[in-house]
């Protein structure tokens, strides 16, 4: 039996998306829009996009498609946007970063080469790899941030868009702990206004986004807009927040494993991953401060889906390691190692072996496309928007931002779970059990 559906505010008019950094998965992220947009591929990937949600019980076969069932924008009204320390356009962002060929940018090159990226927030000791000359100059990051708000406002007279989301594309920063002047709005004010060190550029971009009324979305393992001081914000704006860090490669593969072996009951002594990386992502966390924010993101998952306090005898000892290596022959195609100490009845050993050659940015770019219109979606809901963080959308993301006094969920499949269920409420229909009973009555 459906309940009453809940109020959301039609898609009209253009979609505004501006991403903070306009590198390889941005461009990506881009290219593909547009050339799905021109009939030349095919968006795989895209849960929004090509997705279906079931309806009901099983016997009434409905499984409508995700794009039809709830109002999501429409690919043509996406309108893009960014910021970057490099003045390529797109188009030349795009040949640099090498992850899709010329036979496919070619045909789009004169809608990406017309996105030239505005100057960017930057700090050398954040992202200590990196150096740029397209970087915006201020005597405080308060100035940075209302430099940046200039930015949104004139991007969004400029192609009369009628609403803006933002999804952080940029570099992994350095490790950061939460401080004082993250804890509330007011410090985390005073700290722009005083130039804090414990200031990142990501954050001044969420604070920005925020103060426009604009939902973020954080792509990185950085801290940014899970702090108090952000979270604060956005509830008072109403507005949808979510991160942190693409789930892609490996990581994507340890959240559908994992679940798997703990279905099972299969005991766990250790899981070694190593990676070698080519592009300007693994040339960042060729630098120990920003991997070390990577590694704080990779290595969570597992404590969490396997839940060793539950199961000491399983997982209480699991050896679980981390690496990264910097090698620029591969570009984007990274490469992940991996291997399981396992073990099963009576405590006999196995092992697991997975090479998995990803290719990064084409995984990430359809996650950027559905944060957009489901950010969009929750913007547009003010059921969703009120609330602030969207756990819901935790399918995208290694570190799922959560309610302060919850365990955050990486099961894939759980997380999947509750994605679909959220659009079933929204949409008044029955939330999916799995029970099935009924049928044997």
């Amino acid at each position: 039996m459906s309940k009453k559906t809940v109020q959301i505010a039609p898609p009209k008019g253009r979609l505004g998306v501006l991403t903070p950094g306009l590198g390889a998965v941005a461009t990506t992220f881009i290219s593909g829009v547009e050339a799905v947009r021109r009939g030349l591929a095919r968006p795989i990937g895209s849960l929004t996009q090509m997705g279906t949600i079931r309806l009901g019980k099983r016997t009434e076969g409905r499984s409508p498609a995700i794009q039809e069932f709830v109002p999501l924008a429409g690919l043509e009204d996406l309108v893009f946007g960014a910021w970057d320390l490099f003045p390529d356009n797109a188009y030349q962002a795009a040949l640099k970063a090498g992850v899709l060929e010329r036979s496919l940018l070619d045909p789009v090159k004169d809608f990406l080469a017309e996105i030239r990226p505005m100057p960017a927030v930057f700090e050398q000791r954040f992202v200590k790899n990196l150096r740029g000359k397209n970087v915006k100059k201020a005597k405080t990051k308060m100035a940075l941030a209302e430099q940046l708000m200039d930015d949104i406002a004139a991007f969004r007279e400029r192609h009369h868009l009628d609403r803006v989301v933002m999804v952080w594309c940029a570099s992994t920063e350095v490790f950061l702990k939460p401080s004082a002047v993250h804890q509330s709005l007011g410090a985390f004010e005073k700290g722009l206004q005083t130039n804090s060190r414990e200031i990142s550029p990501s954050m001044i971009y969420a604070y920005a986004a925020l103060k426009s009324g604009v939902p973020f979305a954080n792509g990185a393992p950085n801290l940014t807009v899970d702090i108090p001081a952000l979270e604060t914000l956005a509830l008072e704006r109403k507005l949808p927040v979510c991160g942190k860090d693409f789930k892609t490669g490996q990581t994507l593969m340890k959240t559908i494993l994992a679940p798997g072996l703990k279905a099972r009951l299969l005991g766990l002594r250790g899981w070694f991953s190593t990676n070698i990386l080519g592009n300007r992502d693994g040339e960042v966390l060729d630098d120990p401060g920003s991997f070390r924010t990577k590694e704080e993101s990779k290595l969570s998952a597992l404590e969490f889906i396997l839940q060793p306090d539950l199961y000491p005898e399983l997982y209480r000892d699991l050896y679980h390691k981390v690496r990264i290596n910097y090698y620029p022959p591969r570009g984007d195609n990274k490469e992940g190692w991996d291997n399981l100490d396992i073990f099963g009845w009576l405590g006999y050993p196995m092992q697991i072996k997975i090479d998995f050659l990803c290719r990064d940015s084409i995984l990430a770019a359809p996650i950027v496309l559905d944060l957009v219109l489901f950010l969009d979606l929750a913007q547009r809901t003010p059921e969703l928007g009120r609330r602030g963080i969207q756990e819901w959308l935790s399918f995208y993301f290694k570190s799922p931002m959560v309610a302060r006094h919850l365990y955050p969920e990486h099961d894939l499949f759980i997380q999947l779970m509750k994605l679909k269920n959220t659009l079933r409420y929204l949409r008044g229909e029955e939330l999916i059990t799995h029970l099935g009973l009924e049928y044997y009555d």
